[in-house]
């Protein structure tokens, strides 16, 4: 974490490609898939592409899919300033039409966004009624999308910046039902630099904003192995 304050890309060793910006929680996730160098890995809904410079980074051949091509051009531009590189497409991540499975695959999916209100407090007078149940409808489809792209023995990381347990928590109730050759890969305390406190009994995570002295965003995070 950094006391600097002011336009971001002032900073020492910005420009230099040293380092992105991420929240704690959100490079949580992309660790998880324990990608190796030369792996395949595929990061859904990429925008605004901090996950998929970290799964470049670690030596993958990355594809980042994202339906708004305005916000894959600054994938693309951070990729260029990291000396990274990775295929772009702008798509639907539920209906993009390439056959290619891959040995990691990671949904970042569009949610309520309710664990980001410690710097977003906007969030809690915008968010609707309705709108859980309606991105939980989207969730569950980008996620069998996803699984489908996971090679038999691949890894799939599912993640959402929400609170509300229809977008974490019963999501994985309803995926691991409709997809039987998926097993829950457990994560450990502290995997990933998760706080230790987020660790669910089941192995999967629920970050909250107090796990983490200074806070951090909410997320719930889930990994799943494809067993054929």
């Amino acid at each position: 974490r950094s006391a600097l304050r002011g336009e971001i890309s002032t900073w020492p060793g910005f420009a230099e490609g040293a380092w992105w910006v991420q929240d704690a929680s959100a490079a949580v996730p992309a660790r998880l898939l324990n990608v190796k160098p030369g792996e395949s890995a595929l990061d859904l809904c990429a925008a605004p592409g901090g996950k998929t410079l970290q799964l470049a980074a670690a030596g993958a051949s990355v594809v980042a899919v994202d339906r708004s091509a305005p916000r894959l051009v600054r994938v693309a531009e951070n990729l260029a300033r990291m000396g990274l590189t990775a295929e772009t497409a702008t798509d639907d991540a539920g209906s993009w039409p390439d056959p290619r499975t891959f040995d990691a695959v990671l949904l970042d999916a569009p949610c309520s966004a309710t664990g980001t209100y410690r710097r977003n407090p906007d969030v809690l007078w915008a968010a609707k009624p309705g709108d859980v149940a309606a991105l939980a409808g989207v969730q569950s489809r980008l996620l069998d999308s996803a699984a489908r792209r996971v090679k038999p023995g691949g890894r799939l990381v599912y993640c959402v910046c929400s609170l509300e347990p229809e977008e974490g928590e019963s999501q994985t109730a309803g995926f691991l039902a409709r997809n039987p050759d998926f097993a829950l890969a457990p994560m450990t305390a502290g995997e990933g630099g998760a706080p230790e406190a987020s660790l669910r009994p089941d192995g999967t995570l629920r970050i909250l904003p107090h796990h983490l002295v200074g806070g951090t965003d909410g997320f719930f995070v889930a990994r799943y192995t494809r067993q054929a």
